[in-house]
């Protein structure tokens, strides 16, 4: 029975250049004492020094900003269509809170408080822009999910923190004051202007209407029935108009809104022509035509007025409903403790930082010395500390 040979592979030498976890577990356990007491040194240090850093308080408000709810007036402009389209393309925001932050962050209000505290002083800065950077440092608007704003203000004194703190919302409050900010002030401004215009034209209507006088013949003619229905056409014709020049800026022109206004114009041009064709003819260069023509005129800015006065009387309603208050959640208070510098991190960050860089110094170093010990290697060191001594320029 021939007997088999087993022939075993010679186990293949390991490389010289791998290192394992034992080489790497070796070069920490040799370099224990400074892995472990130059880290605790180091942070014991900065433990120290930061006992000699002087406190910053931090002072902290929370508001509540006015919740911008839709109107009575909006939810009624899809009855004035001709209209709603004007008021409903300033308004939109999305989220009303990142309005009030840069509100909060803004140059006029962190103006105000340069000024009113001399923070030009107390920041030692020379000009405006600078104390403006400084005040902005210190200071962090923050808003969160439950819809409240948080205004936090670092400073060295803690009622100077507080007191900046709260100022935040006194200038916001009236910064409000001089802005259109809900959709009823923005809607009462835009009518307040439209309705001044429209009055305007009205009185001189009215006055051109008086100068033309009345006799039998006009009165025959009756225009208060056939061009009063006119008027109050050619009235809607042109919001209309307005309204799809206003949409033209946020929607398309095959969006189905458009379509819906334009399809409405054509209706209402379309019933003008038929009361004008069932009102019966007068000469042009009668005064009966005369007379028509400026009572036309006076209808026509007559219903004008009256649109424009209803939507105005709306947004007012709505704008005493909605108000501009800033509600106050927290008071800013005084801070019983430091908000920094917090010791005890900066003693952990430090010792764990200082533990990191050394770890890599005594691999590195350990390296080295490897390095130094093969022929080939050493010889790259030796070129490259020439390299390096030829690009400080030294011989």
């Amino acid at each position: 029975m021939t007997d088999s040979i087993h022939v075993s592979a010679a186990p293949s030498p390991p490389d010289e250049d791998e290192i394992s976890l034992l080489d790497l577990l070796q070069i920490v356990v040799d370099n224990l004492r400074l892995l472990v007491l130059g880290p605790l040194l180091i942070g014991l240090m900065a433990l120290a020094i930061s006992f000699m850093v002087r406190p910053t308080f931090t002072g902290v408000t929370t508001i509540m900003p006015p919740l911008q709810q839709q109107s009575s007036a909006a939810m009624m402009l899809q009855s004035l269509g001709a209209l709603g389209g004007l008021a409903g393309a300033a308004t939109g925001i999305k989220n009303p809170n990142d309005q009030f932050v840069s509100f909060i962050k803004s140059d006029s209000i962190a103006n105000n408080l340069v000024d009113k505290y001399k923070l030009l002083d107390r920041y030692e800065k020379e000009i405006k822009f600078d104390a403006r950077e400084a005040l902005d440092k210190r200071t962090r608007v923050t808003t969160g999910k439950d819809g409240l704003i948080t205004i936090e203000v670092d400073d060295f004194d803690p009622q100077f923190a507080a007191n900046l703190a709260n100022a935040y919302v006194a200038e916001l409050s009236d910064l409000m004051q001089r802005l259109a900010i809900t959709e009823a002030q923005q809607r009462r401004q835009f009518f307040e202007k439209q309705l001044a215009q429209t009055k305007k034209q009205l009185v001189a209507a009215e006055q051109a209407l008086g100068s033309s006088g009345v006799n039998s013949t006009a009165m025959k003619s009756s225009p208060e029935v056939a061009i009063k229905a006119i008027a109050e056409i050619q009235a809607r014709i042109a919001a209309q108009e307005v309204r799809l020049g206003t949409m033209r800026n946020f929607v398309t022109e095959s969006s189905l809104e458009f379509k819906q206004a334009l399809a409405e114009l054509v209706a209402l041009r379309g019933q003008l022509s038929k009361t004008e064709a069932n009102t019966a003819a007068v000469p042009a260069n009668s005064a009966d035509a005369n007379y028509i023509a400026r009572y036309r005129d006076l209808k026509y800015f007559e219903t004008l007025f009256e649109l424009f006065a209803r939507q105005y009387e709306l947004a007012r309603a709505d704008e005493a409903r909605e108000g501009t208050v800033i509600q106050v959640v927290d008071v800013a208070l005084p801070p019983e403790r430091k908000s920094k510098p917090k010791r005890s991190i900066v003693a952990i960050l430090t010792t764990l930082g200082v533990g990191f860089l050394l770890l890599i110094f005594v691999f590195a170093r350990q390296s080295l010395r490897s390095a130094q010990q093969d022929a080939d290697s050493a010889e790259k060191l030796k070129l490259i500390r020439g390299s390096f001594r030829r690009s400080m320029g030294k011989a």
